[in-house]
């Protein structure tokens, strides 16, 4: 302490252990772009050469692109719908004192803890015992069960740190709920539906294990990933089309975050 105020040291071990962490997670990844340049079908070291072949190769392959078309349909429709619900969720949890709302809040979250599997194996008996044909529309079912909890932890910070004297001044000058909602509070919680929507996009682009066992005849980007590494000859175009999904995908997620931290701050 000096001069009457505390001097923050700061914590070693606690950055020690940041840095392993991010060095276990993130350094096996880093190995996929490197050898999507590798001059050699076969991925070992040292590398044979650079080469973009494999990246060309990919504007030739017309599944490839069916493939992308699928997982971005799948993936705007699935961020609009959780958004959606996520904002009526977080609305109606924050606004409203309901019996049970902490067990409600837990039910939503399931899906973060219980494994994927689990929801893909029953939601492929429910739609075998109802005589669903599997297409993107059960794809789209199963990554909206996934995508609807991050939705929600994305929208309730901002719903709880919303003023309500902006609601009751417009109240005050004649508005309605309708038009109140629209004009007072979807602009104030914007950047968090834009994080929700960019989150959840990139979640349900990214999602294999529901795809797995929902997807019809037209596969997802993953699923037609995982199509190909039966073939050691498609395994380097693989790797390059990865590669692109892994930097597509971290540009949106911090981007998410980056919105999302913003509009929070601008509360502050």
């Amino acid at each position: 302490m000096s001069n009457g105020t505390y001097i923050k040291r700061p914590n070693r071990p606690l950055q020690i252990y940041a840095v392993i962490f991010l060095i276990v997670l993130y350094v096996p990844v880093l190995f996929i772009p490197l050898f999507s340049f590798n001059d050699s079908i076969y991925v070992r070291f040292p590398l044979k050469g650079f080469t973009l072949e494999w990246y060309g190769q990919l504007w030739l392959r017309e599944p490839v692109w069916n493939a992308l078309w699928n997982s971005v349909k799948v993936g705007i429709v699935v961020s609009i719908i959780s958004t959606l619900l996520g904002v009526v969720a977080a609305r109606a949890i924050t606004r409203y004192r309901m019996p049970g709302r902490n067990a409600i809040v837990t039910f939503i979250m399931m899906p973060l803890v219980i494994p994927g599997i689990i929801f893909g194996v029953a939601l492929l008996v429910l739609m075998s015992r109802l005589g669903v044909p599997l297409s993107l529309y059960t794809v789209t079912l199963g990554h909206l069960i996934v995508c609807l909890p991050f939705a929600v932890a994305v929208l309730l910070p901002r719903f709880e740190g919303f003023d309500r004297s902006m609601e009751e001044a417009s109240a005050d000058l004649g508005e309605n709920g309708w038009w109140t909602f629209w004009r007072v509070t979807f602009p104030m919680v914007l950047p968090g539906v834009v994080a929700s929507l960019l989150l959840t996009f990139t979640i349900s682009f990214d999602e294999f294990i529901m795809a797995f066992f929902l997807t019809g005849t037209d596969p997802t980007l993953p699923m037609y990933i995982w199509g190909q590494l039966r073939f050691p000859q498609e395994f380097p175009s693989v790797l390059a089309l990865s590669s692109l999904i892994l930097f597509v995908s971290f540009l949106l997620v911090f981007f998410a975050q980056w919105i999302g931290r913003r509009g929070l701050d601008s509360d502050s």
